[in-house]
């Protein structure tokens, strides 16, 4: 739950006494792009809380004494907002988009494609340059820098901590860091393609200026390292963190019976963003459709939960599916005991993405006990290091028959889940708990030159 509060000038940073205050500014232009891809209110994100790695790296921040100000940028409020998150006391700021990036939004055909093409169906020569403008520029003022560097200021904040580091808001929050003497850090979540030529030239100059990464995918790091070659930044391996304690299986029958499924059956779960090109939501279709032909007097049920810009057409494969075994929970979740009990459902959890910065979701899934099937996108052989010692199959992203060969050999043996099960369990405790990467963030903060209450 969050509790709104004024925003005003130079009040007191919510009652917190440890000595450092981060704030963590997720990547994007406005945040409503994000909320209209998942069909939910800003509203209903700042009264039900923020989740996925965000709510990680807050509470993990929490439990070695640093507090964090959630800072969103969007464009349904005139005036800044402050709301505060009840669970872990987290300040949530919501700052308007400058006017002028509103006025020149009408002609960015999509602010996060790999292009800077101008709109297909603009003919005239001056709309086509504005719009080839809108494009490089707008990116960059879209966050209110001085309405940012007054929050900064109110907060009394120490460093500034951003989504992906290839990213236009990152660029600016270096400047407004060297302006205000604040260092600087970044973390790899989505990942990005920068098409923009301004980001390209600027990223020689802001990426090597930020005081320290925090990166999952071992291969990420070595690419950093390799293109942008480092002298001073520190790069750090740190995991998204996982409350374990909370995060646990809870009763199957009483899960099941919850959402409509026989004692019995035999069960597949995902959830995320329903989105084909990157979650691959076709692969896992397809081979869910293999396994199902190869099993045909088996009680098979693949159990889907989420809400993304491609759920017209998800709703549509289920239409045209030859049994009728895909349940859909369409709607964005923010109630954790839910998916909880979502993913206590199943028997294995299925994950097809082709494109990850570094996923939360089979996180969340083996926390709670799941054996893992998954594609080796950006992140998930970090997370199988061990392969199935860690609880996992891990199969080459697109191959529809290996990932339909993996997901039949763990339905056909309940011994294998429950082994497997167990040891993606074990894997989340030793390396994704709060407090293990709570105190590889306080290296991290240390070497970057940070103070803590701890260092």
């Amino acid at each position: 739950m969050l509790l709104k509060t004024d925003l005003l000038e130079g009040s007191s940073s919510s009652g917190f006494s440890c000595e450092t205050t981060i704030a963590l500014l997720p990547w994007g232009d406005v945040w409503d792009d994000f909320l209209d891809s998942i069909g939910v209110s800003l509203e209903v994100f700042c009264t039900k809380g923020p989740g996925g790695w965000m709510l990680g790296y807050m509470e993990a921040l929490q439990r070695v004494g640093i507090r964090t100000v959630l800072i969103l940028i969007s464009a349904q409020v005139d005036a800044p907002q402050r709301f505060t998150h009840a669970a872990t006391g987290a300040t949530i700021t919501v700052l308007p988009v400058p006017k002028l990036y509103r006025s020149l939004r009408p002609y960015i055909p999509n602010p996060y494609a790999n292009t800077t093409d101008p709109l297909p169906s603009a003919n005239a020569f001056s709309t086509r340059l504005r719009s080839r403008a809108a494009n490089l520029i707008a990116p960059y003022i879209a966050t209110p820098v001085g309405l940012l560097m007054q929050e900064l200021r109110r907060e009394s904040c120490c460093a500034i901590f951003c989504q992906d580091y290839e990213s236009p808001r990152f660029d600016v929050c270096v400047g407004i860091g060297q302006w205000l003497h604040l260092p600087v850090l970044a973390c790899f979540q989505s990942g990005s393609f920068e098409p923009n030529p301004i980001g390209r030239l600027l990223r020689r100059f802001t990426l090597p200026a930020s005081a320290g990464l925090a990166i999952g995918p071992q291969t990420e790091i070595q690419r950093v390292s390799l293109r942008y070659r480092f002298t001073h930044t520190t790069i750090a391996q740190i995991f998204n963190p996982i409350d374990v304690l909370l995060w646990q299986s809870t009763d199957q029958a009483e899960a099941r019976r919850a959402f409509g499924l026989p004692a019995t059956a035999e069960v597949v779960v995902w959830h995320g963003r329903i989105e084909f090109a990157t979650k691959r939501l076709d692969v896992l279709l397809n081979a869910w459709e293999q396994v199902c032909r190869d099993r045909p007097q088996r009680d098979l049920h693949l159990m889907l939960m989420g809400i993304g810009q491609d759920a017209e057409l998800l709703r549509q494969r289920i239409a045209q599916f030859p049994w009728p075994n895909i349940h859909w929970v369409d709607r964005y979740a923010t109630n954790q005991a839910e998916i909880r009990q979502f993913l206590s459902a199943g028997n294995v959890y299925a994950f097809t993405s082709s494109y990850e910065g570094f996923p939360v979701a089979p996180i969340e899934a083996m926390s709670c006990g799941l054996p893992l099937v998954a594609t080796d996108a950006s992140g998930v052989p970090d997370l199988l290091k061990d392969g199935e010692q860690s609880g996992g199959m891990l199969i080459p992203r697109g191959d529809i028959s290996a990932f339909a060969q993996a997901l039949g050999q763990l339905l056909d043996s309940p011994e294998r889940q429950q082994e497997l099960g167990q040891q993606a369990r074990r894997r989340i405790e030793e390396a994704f708990s709060l407090e293990a990467i709570g105190q590889q963030f306080l290296t991290l903060l240390a070497k970057a030159g940070i103070p803590t209450a701890s260092h």
